[in-house]
């Protein structure tokens, strides 16, 4: 890859900073229209996260942040940790536009830029700590809370600005429980810390092919700001703002730029690969997500945009707890032979108890079958698949390139996510009394 951009990349990513400066400057001498100013700002963002990639990309290398992609006949070596280019880049952007939504506040020097301010604080505390996992490998035991020490401004603020424990009680439950609310109090503050635990971890565990971390990111703040979209048009008409339309504005603040930092990622790290994003992309894409999730108050409808992740967590968790043996790394196997990718297989140094046994079997002789075995020639198992979502999907419909498979899964996170959504915005009042839109 040339660290040098095109004339054709030069002259288009200038035009759009360009017309994305004209359009700040415009906001500035109306009232600064907030939304509009986003918009602008994710344009420049892209324009600078493509191009500080491209020309960072044999720095990194130099420095020793770097990888060989094992999914090649190759094995081209790759500059690694790009994502922290991402990251940083995102955090400027967010800086540089605290004074377009907070500016009333500024001036009046109220406290209503104090969630912002905590996303902030959390995201720099979840970057630096991705990076530092990036550089000193950090053992999965270990950097497993790393996000939650990286939530606590977020969750103090959260403490002093509401302090809504609150959670509603579905319909069917009601008799039973004798109330509509119930105050979970400290219970709920573990919930949002799990939320943050679980979103960076859940995307690092969905990766090991081209482009699959950006591209699952993408597809999940794509569908978070379509939830905000719903939600502010839902909102009736009133003289003063819903209490719904700041959070929700909130979240399309942090979604925005995120989408622009992610998608000139992604153009670099789709199939075939040219950077890695590294750990640190994955901390601070799940970070974004429990932040707009946890301050904009839909924790529930983000963790519908995480379906796959969550069966994925569940999947993997025989290997994670080490029920099943667990090597460091559970990418596909690529088969030099026909350049396809396969189900990586997992030994079995001694073979498997007869429970373990049993249920491997049964899986494997599933009409749809969930895991795929070898055995020996005393029907002993000697290798089974390795358990994540993209060796099921290998298992499911064969040997494929790395750019199908990213592909599919890609496909099956949006259409799992919609049908989310349609849940929560269409079937939510067969569950709950209200809507907290309405």
């Amino acid at each position: 890859m040339s660290n040098d951009l095109s004339r054709t990349e030069t002259l288009s990513l200038s035009a759009l900073s360009i017309a994305c400066l004209a359009v700040l400057a415009n906001t500035f001498q109306g009232n600064g229209e907030p939304l509009v100013a986003s918009l602008a700002f994710s344009g420049i963002a892209f324009s600078f996260t493509y191009s500080l990639i491209r020309w960072l990309a044999q720095t990194f290398i130099n420095a020793g942040l770097k990888g060989r992609d094992m999914s090649k006949l190759r094995k081209p070596e790759l500059p690694e940790t790009m994502g922290a280019v991402c990251a940083v880049v995102y955090l400027l952007t967010l800086i540089t536009f605290i004074p377009f939504p907070f500016y009333q506040d500024i001036v009046a020097a109220t406290s209503g830029g104090a969630s912002y301010l905590s996303a902030l604080l959390s995201l720099q505390s979840v970057v630096i700590l991705g990076i530092a996992d990036d550089l000193f490998d950090i053992r999965w035991r270990h950097k497993l809370f790393i996000p939650a020490f990286a939530a606590i401004p977020m969750l103090v603020v959260y403490f002093v600005d509401y302090g809504v424990t609150n959670v509603v009680v579905p319909v069917q439950l009601e008799p039973y429980l004798g109330a509509a609310l119930i105050d979970l109090g400290w219970i709920y503050y573990a919930y949002m810390a799990c939320v943050a635990i679980f979103c960076p971890n859940s995307i690092n565990i969905l990766a090991g092919i081209n482009g699959i971390e950006v591209s699952q990111s993408i597809v999940i703040a794509v569908l978070l700001l379509l939830n905000d979209l719903l939600s502010l048009y839902a909102a009736p008409a009133s003289p003063s703002p819903h209490p719904a339309t700041d959070p929700h504005l909130f979240s399309i603040y942090l979604l925005l730029p995120f989408i622009g930092v992610s998608t000139a990622l992604w153009w670099h790290n789709c199939y075939p690969a040219r950077v890695f994003v590294g750990d640190t992309y994955c901390y601070f894409a799940g970070m974004v997500f429990a932040i707009v999730g946890i301050l904009g108050h839909f924790s529930k409808t983000l963790l519908l945009t995480f379906i796959p992740q969550i069966l994925n967590f569940l999947y993997s968790s025989p290997q994670l707890f080490r029920v099943i043996p667990c090597p460091r790394h559970r990418l596909p196997h690529f088969n030099s032979r026909t350049g396809l990718l396969e189900p990586s297989m997992t030994e079995w140094q001694h073979p498997p108890g007869r429970i373990v046994t049993g249920a491997l079997k049964l899986l494997a002789g599933l009409p749809v079958p969930l895991v795929a075995i070898r055995e020996n020639d005393e029907g002993a198992i000697t290798q089974s698949s390795n358990l994540t979502l993209l060796n099921l999907w290998l298992v499911w419909f064969g040997p494929m390139k790395e750019d199908r498979l990213a592909v599919g899964i890609t496909g099956a996170q949006m259409a799992v996510g919609i049908m989310g959504l349609f849940v929560r915005h269409k079937l939510a009042l067969l569950v709950f009394r209200q809507d907290n839109r309405r």
